[in-house]
C-alpha cells in the first residue's frame, strides 16, 4: 500500500478571520468611488485599484502588502479630492477674472490707462 494519501491535508485558509495579525487594514473603499465620481477621476481610479487589493492581500497573508495598498489607497483619494479643490478655486478665479475684464470691455473702461 502506498503511503501518498495517508496524511491530511493541510487546513484550508480562514478567509477574512482575524489572526494573530488582528484586523485587517481599512480598504478606503467607499472613499475611492466617491472621489472618481465628484472629484478628479484618474487619482480616484487608481486608489479604487488599490483599495481592491487590500482584501485579497489580507486573504493571502500579505499584512505588509495590504497595509501598504490601504496607506496608497488613502494616499490617491486624498489627492484627488485636493485635485478637485483647486480646479474648482482655480475655475472661480478664472470666471470672476472673465467677467471682470468682460465688464471693463463692454463699459469701455481700460482700468484708467
Amino acid at each position: 500500500m502506498s503511503d501518498y494519501g495517508s496524511t491530511p491535508p493541510p487546513p484550508p485558509p480562514s478567509y477574512g478571520a482575524q489572526g494573530a495579525q488582528g484586523a485587517a487594514p481599512p480598504n478606503y473603499l467607499v472613499w475611492a468611488i466617491l472621489t472618481t465620481i465628484f472629484c478628479c477621476l484618474p487619482l480616484g481610479v487608481i486608489s479604487i485599484v488599490f483599495s481592491a487589493q487590500v482584501n485579497s492581500k489580507w486573504a493571502l497573508g500579505d499584512v505588509a502588502g495590504a497595509q501598504e495598498s490601504s496607506a496608497k489607497a488613502k494616499k490617491f483619494a486624498i489627492w484627488s479630492a485636493i485635485a478637485s479643490a483647486i480646479l474648482v478655486v482655480l475655475s472661480v478665479v478664472f470666471v470672476i477674472v472673465l467677467s471682470v475684464v468682460g465688464y471693463n470691455l463692454d463699459t469701455g473702461n481700460d482700468f484708467g490707462y
